[in-house]
Formats: structure tokens, sequence, C-alpha cells
């Protein structure tokens, strides 16, 4: 599996809207979902550990899932998150994993796997019962977001609509949408979203 991110790891921390992405994606889930010490979390797309590391000294264990090695080897060579994170470069819908988690969150991954349906079916299936998920992406776009000759990308955001309909479909419930940040490029603002929903 070719790595798209390889080039991109070396200096995505460094990338001013990656971290204005990142802290505000944070910010969010902390003012959305409670965490505490006793809780097992996925980070899903956990690239660099943006996200990982605004959690990681508040729950017990985080699981950074990424298909990337060469972002997850960035994440690893963070001495604050050792001990406290273990990296896995895993395709898990194809490789599910046996651990069962409170919490599941990703920042701007979702628009890279074909098929939401199957990716939130995944999620709750790696849920413990009660568990939520705190997942934020764009909202619809024209496009523009991304360069023309992108790889990876398949969906230019999502309607949040039709993003609740497929949670509903897949049995999560008290289905709650913020603007989590909103990214400024060129003339154009382009929402993202913290979804956070609770597993039946």
């Amino acid at each position: 599996m070719t790595d798209l991110f390889k080039e991109k790891a070396q200096d995505w921390d460094a990338n001013d809207m990656v971290r204005g992405l990142s802290i505000g994606i944070g910010a969010a889930i902390h003012a959305n979902v409670k965490l505490d010490n006793s809780m097992t979390v996925m980070d899903f797309g956990a690239g660099t550990g943006l996200i990982t590391s605004q959690i990681a000294d508040q729950v017990e264990r985080v699981i950074a899932v990424d298909v990337s090695q060469a972002m997850l080897d960035k994440l690893m060579a963070k001495a604050d998150l050792h001990g406290q994170v273990e990296a896995l470069c895993r395709n898990i819908l194809e490789n599910p994993l046996s651990d069962r988690f409170d919490l599941i969150v990703s920042a701007m991954a979702l628009h890279h796997v074909e098929n939401t349906e199957q990716l939130i079916a995944c999620f709750a299936e790696h849920l413990k019962p009660g568990g939520k998920i705190a997942l934020a992406d764009l909202d619809a776009e024209d496009g523009t977001f991304h360069p023309a000759d992108i790889q990876g990308v398949y969906h230019h955001g999502f309607n949040q609509d039709a993003f609740r309909s497929i949670l509903s479909e897949q049995g999560f419930k008290d289905i709650h949408f913020v603007t989590a940040h909103t990214v400024n490029k060129g003339d154009k603002a382009y929402p993202v979203f913290l979804v956070v929903a609770k597993r039946a």
C-alpha cells in the first residue's frame, strides 16, 4: 500500500493550517466530550498525533491508528506521548482491532475513506455499548479545498443531514454537530464540523 503522506509527514506539524485545524478540533472535542482517566480512545487517522497529544494525558490509553507509517513515526518520536499511546499502522476496515473503545476521535480523515457507511459501521463495531464518536471533517464544499490532482481524497466534505442519516442507520443516537473551526484559503472559507454521537 502506497503511503500517500510519506513526504508530507516530514513538515506536517509546521503547517500553519494543520496546526490551526488541530487546535480548533481539539478545543471542540474538549468542549463537547467528557474525558476521564478510565477511558480507552482510538484516534482514527491519527497522523502525527496532533489530536492525540491534546487528550492522551486525560485518558487511560490512546490507540493511534493510521495507514501512514511515516506519520505514525513522527507521532512516536514525541517524547511526551511515550507510555500513553500505542501506534498501529493498519486499515481497520480490512483488519479490525480486537479492542473496544469508550471513544473514537478523528480529525480530517473521513474524506480519505471511500465508503463512509462502511467506516461508520466499523466505528460502531469498535465501540463499547454507550461509547462515543467525536469526528471532525469538512462541511460539503465545491472541491477547491484540495488540489485537483490530489490522490486519496474521495469526498469534498460532507453534508451534515446526509451524515446524520448514516450515523442513525448505524445505530448512533444523541447526534450533535458543532462548527469546530473554519479554514480560510484565499477568498474562501471552509467550515469544519465536529459531530458527537453515542452508540446505542
